[in-house]
């Protein structure tokens, strides 16, 4: 199974993380791309099967959303997670937040307590709906989900008073949704992809 060199990994996540990239930060990807290949090969936790376009398009985008992540931000919720985006490049990132990655499907969520555990983060895995959760958090981040229309009201009513909705979706999809954000961001290297931030100021 081809991996990808450090020096590889570093110069496509470069785009995404212009600032720089933190020390550790590639090596721990580097690990989470070979377990992602390894469990790829017989659980479809990702439809792209090129090493280089899963860096670029899961490491790399999460990365770019992490960045944007507000910097104050205690505790973040990956809400449908799938094979961890953005929430484990988040994680990897931005160490200090506490990250929750939710995701209903059974084998995915078994590769994500595999990730986790494998990379020694501290990231918490909740193996069901995130109607379930009973936490609020500052951010509540989606990528890609299903439905996203009909997930928005269970993603907000997460988001704790003065937090945050991020959406990692497209242009065409932020019409079709109709709501005001404050701020977007396109993703580099993207034709339509956007990093979209909604600030929730209340919630029940």
């Amino acid at each position: 199974m081809a991996t990808l060199s450090l020096e590889t990994l570093e110069s496509l996540l470069q785009p995404y993380l212009p600032a720089g990239i933190p020390a550790g930060v590639v090596e721990k990807l580097s690990a989470y791309l070979e377990l992602l290949l390894k469990w790829n090969a017989r659980t479809n936790l990702t439809a792209i099967r090129q090493p280089e376009e899963m860096v670029r398009r899961h490491f790399g985008e999460s990365l770019f959303a992490g960045g944007l992540v507000p910097e104050e931000t205690g505790t973040l919720l990956d809400l449908g997670s799938g094979g961890g985006f953005p929430g484990i490049p988040i994680q990897i990132l931005r160490p200090e937040i506490a990250v929750t990655l939710a995701e209903s499907q059974g084998k995915k969520a078994a590769f994500l307590r595999e990730a986790v555990r494998t990379l020694g983060l501290k990231t918490e895995v909740w193996a069901d709906r995130g109607e379930k959760l009973a936490g609020r958090f500052d951010v509540v981040a989606m990528r890609a989900v299903d439905k996203m229309g009909e997930m928005i009201p269970v993603a907000e009513a997460l988001v704790g008073p003065g937090g945050h909705l991020m959406l990692l979706t497209t242009r065409i999809q932020l019409e079709v949704l109709n709501r005001a954000a404050t701020t977007v961001q396109p993703l580099p290297g993207s034709l339509d992809g956007v990093v979209a931030l909604f600030h929730v100021e209340q919630n029940g």
